[in-house]
Parts: structure tokens; sequence; C-alpha cells
């Protein structure tokens, strides 16, 4: 089983087979970037240069959603973050079996899959 640090390494757009071949990298996480962002949305948009993943945070009952993180990537490394996902997910699946995706309108429901509430 991979510990947190090795999940970290995939995500940094690189193999293990290249990271042992190169210089190790030190890699700093303070106390309030570890804590992370929930974030439940994600709209991706993109230019000639660059990739725009914005990371929001829906609430039931409230209209108005903000934009938690904002990450800029190059097109080379979009396609890296792809495949480190690709290949994350893939070990997540063959240790607790596959993810669902649930159907609904845009692929997101709204109402969180439970009732409405009313004041």
């Amino acid at each position: 089983m991979q510990s947190l640090l090795e999940n970290r390494r995939l995500c940094y757009f690189s193999t293990m087979e290249e990271e042992q071949n190169e210089h190790q990298l030190s890699i700093e996480l303070s106390e309030e970037i570890a804590e992370g962002i929930y974030s439940n949305l994600a709209i991706i948009t993109h230019s000639t240069t660059e990739f725009v993943i914005d990371f929001i945070r829906v609430v039931p009952g409230v209209p108005k959603a903000k934009v938690k993180s904002r990450i800029i990537l190059t097109p080379e490394h979009a396609k890296r973050l792809v495949s480190a996902l690709e290949d994350n997910i893939e070990k997540f699946e063959a240790a607790n079996g596959t993810v669902k995706i649930q159907q609904g309108p845009a692929g997101f429901p709204m109402n969180f899959g439970g009732t409405m509430g009313q004041a």
C-alpha cells in the first residue's frame, strides 16, 4: 500500500521511475495548506497555452457558490495530472471497488440526492 507521500509524488506530474533517476525534491506543506479545501464541483477551461481548473464548493439551498481555489497548468502538466489521477483511481478501485458516478442533470445533483429543505 502506498503512503500518502508516494501518492503526492504522482501528483508532482512524474512517474516513480523518473523520480528514482533524478534528484529528490523536498516539498514543504504548511499546516494551512495541509488542511485542504473541500470542493464538490470543478469547472475546467483552457486557452492555447494553459488549462484553468476552478474548484468550487456548492452548498444546498445557497444560490451562489464561490470558487475556493484556482489551479493554472500548462497543457503538458494538465495531461500529466490526468495520467496521475487515472493511475490513482485505478489503485483506489483495485483496493475499494469501482467508484460509481450518479447520473443527473448535467451529471451533478444540485439537491445532493436528498430532499430540498424548507424554511
